[in-house]
């Protein structure tokens, strides 16, 4: 399972059905958002799409590039906007670190995705360049102590002697800042009236099914992918999740976001 190649995939159409909290944390970032609705916009780790397509609703004469490294993805929101927002979007296979634009949008927006990139300064100057003068950043990721439960136990169970072969030498594939980490960051790469906060954003599903299919899907991709075989993965999962069934709420998830929004001067 560990394809290296693969590293920067997702099984987009899970994804997509799953992704309900992200979607509903996105839209409180989309309230944010003041349009004037002839903007040049980048949706940064734009997904399935699910909120691109809320995105241009609010761009009558504007239009938004969607990115993200995930080849899946893309042609899974290229499936999902095209009947809607035809001609009005473009997509595109790409590092945020190293985004292939110089000083051509207007604002980036993006959600659930930045924490998913370990070197923030590299990509806050990356972010910085594709902005033209006065342009802003409105995002959210996770952030702080996101998760950290869930990730205590993933590393005790990691360290077992059944799975410990596989995890020698593994780094968790995020990087969770706090409000303070990241305004200094934003503001080395240039950005003015930097704001940061975090917030709890705690999320109980329904049951252990949906847990397992959840943690499976968002947040244990690149770990699932050292594992041997698939009866392996689906061993690990299981065992999380009967950890979380005794929980006070059961099958809760201890999420904090951290909101970020900036502007680059003009």
């Amino acid at each position: 399972m560990s394809n290296p190649s693969q590293a920067r995939e997702w099984n987009a159409a899970d994804y997509h059905r799953i992704s309900e909290p992200q979607v509903s944390w996105g839209e409180k970032v989309l309230a944010r958002v003041h349009l004037r609705g002839d903007e040049l916009l980048m949706d940064a780790g734009c997904g399935t799409g699910r909120l691109t397509a809320q995105l241009l609703q609010s761009l009558p004469r504007g239009r938004v590039v969607g990115v993200d490294l995930s080849q899946n993805m893309l042609a899974a929101a290229q499936d999902y906007l095209s009947p809607d927002f035809g001609g009005k979007f473009l997509l595109v296979a790409a590092d945020l670190q190293d985004l292939p634009f110089e000083r051509v949008f207007d604002g980036i927006f993006s959600t659930a995705a930045f924490h998913w990139v370990l070197d923030h300064d590299r990509l806050f100057r990356s972010l910085f360049r594709v902005l033209r003068p006065g342009g802003w950043l409105q995002a959210q990721c996770g952030g702080g102590p996101n998760l950290a439960r869930l990730r205590h136990r993933i590393g005790e169970l990691a360290a077992t002697t059944k799975y410990e072969r596989y995890f020698g030498g593994f780094r968790e594939p995020w990087t969770f800042n706090d409000a303070e980490t990241a305004a200094a960051t934003m503001r080395r790469a240039g950005f003015i009236e930097v704001e940061t906060s975090l917030e709890a954003a705690p999320t109980i599903l329904e049951d252990l099914l949906q847990y397992s299919e959840f943690v499976r899907t968002a947040i244990l991709r690149q770990h699932l992918r050292l594992l041997p075989d698939e009866e392996s993965g689906t061993a690990f999962v299981a065992a999380l999740a009967g950890q979380a069934a005794t929980d006070d709420p059961p099958f809760s998830l201890d999420y904090w976001r951290l909101n970020l929004s900036a502007k680059i001067p003009t």
